[in-house]
Formats: structure tokens, C-alpha cells, sequence
């Protein structure tokens, strides 16, 4: 099995890519998704984070909007939830890869991959980067976004400039849809004939 990580900064499309990774035949933990699992209806996190954040939680799963209220901007308030979250998502993320081992490839689809060490455990990273005026203006289009939370969500991430120097492959969504695809399907196609070794030019 190749490991795959895949990042990128808030904006810069790394769902989008996912799904062409899925199109492609390849399995894709989604970290993000996991997560919502754990804090949706009767998520096994929902006692632990009522107990930390008191009032976050309901029938619902977590009240998002009142969580962040809680953490936004208090670094030890995001330590105490990310405490709590990131065990429960390597405990989901260890069961899928056991489900998927005899694949070639498996991607997992980490946001924060450099920032929480998730580059060490796998064998290749994929950041996905854009122009910085494309992030701005899909990161500020999306409903309840302010140029404050993206300010402060920027400041929890690598710069986009620092993973692409750390990556080992960078995909672009700087381009048309399926100018993205096609470098993305090259890139596959490579490491199920070669492995990573060879496959460094295929998207650079």
C-alpha cells in the first residue's frame, strides 16, 4: 500500500480533489468526515466535549456555532477540544486503513497534516494550493465567514507557500476543473505502475 497524504489550506479545493481521488477508484479517509461522526447524534464524543464546553451539545450532536464560539481565538480552549477529537480520529483512521490494506493506494484527507505531524506516517504528501485571491474569495463566500475567522483560521495553518515546499507532490485547482483532474489521474496512474520513486515530475 501507498499512503497518501492529502492537505491544503482552507479554500484551495483538497475536497474537490478528494473526490477526484474517489472517481479514481481510490479510497479516502476523510478526517473532516470522521470527525462529524463522532459529534454528530449520538456521536461517542458528544459527553466529553459537553463536560469540557458545557452548553455545545444537544440532540442534534454538537452546536457547531456555539463550539467555536467557545474556542475562537482561546488556544487553550482549541487544545482541550483537540484533545478530546484527535485520539477518537486515529482510532477511525487506524480501522479504515486495516479495511483497505490490500489497495495500492489510500489517501488520508487531513486539513491540518503538518501542523499535527500527519506527514510522518505516510509515504507521499499531496498539498492542493491556489493563487492567494482565489482562496480569499471562495473562503469568504461561504455562509457566516468573516475576514476575522479567516484570519484567525489562517493562523493555526502552515502557510500555503511552507507545504508546498514540504510536499511531495502539488496539485493546483488554480486551473479548470479538468486541467486539475487530468494531472491528478496522470499522477495515480503512475504510482499503481511505478510507485513514488518515478512519479515526482507528474505533477510539478
Amino acid at each position: 500500500m501507498i499512503l497518501i497524504g492529502l492537505t491544503g489550506s482552507i479554500g484551495m479545493g483538497k475536497s474537490t480533489v478528494a473526490g477526484m481521488f474517489r472517481a479514481a477508484g481510490v479510497p479516502v479517509f476523510d478526517a473532516d468526515a470522521a470527525v462529524h461522526r463522532l459529534q454528530g447524534p449520538g456521536g461517542a464524543l458528544l459527553p466529553a466535549i459537553e463536560a469540557a464546553f458545557p452548553g455545545t451539545t444537544g440532540l442534534k450532536g454538537v452546536d457547531r456555532a456555539a463550539l467555536g464560539r467557545a474556542v475562537f481565538g482561546n488556544r487553550a480552549a482549541l487544545g482541550r477540544l483537540e484533545a478530546i477529537v484527535h485520539p477518537a480520529v486515529a482510532r477511525a483512521r487506524a480501522d479504515f486503513l486495516r479495511r483497505h490494506r490490500a489497495q495500492r493506494i489510500v489517501v488520508d484527507d487531513v486539513p491540518l497534516l503538518f501542523e499535527t505531524g500527519g506527514d510522518r506516517r505516510v509515504d507521499a504528501v499531496v498539498v492542493v494550493s491556489a493563487p492567494a485571491w482565489v482562496q480569499r474569495r471562495r473562503v469568504l463566500a461561504r455562509p457566516g465567514m468573516t475576514q476575522a475567522r479567516f484570519a484567525d483560521i489562517l493562523a493555526r495553518q502552515t502557510p500555503d507557500a511552507e507545504k508546498r515546499r514540504r510536499a511531495d507532490f502539488v496539485l493546483s485547482t488554480g486551473v479548470t476543473r479538468a486541467q486539475t483532474r487530468a494531472k491528478l489521474f496522470s499522477l495515480i496512474a503512475c504510482l499503481r505502475a511505478h510507485g513514488i520513486r518515478y512519479c515526482h515530475s507528474c505533477v510539478r
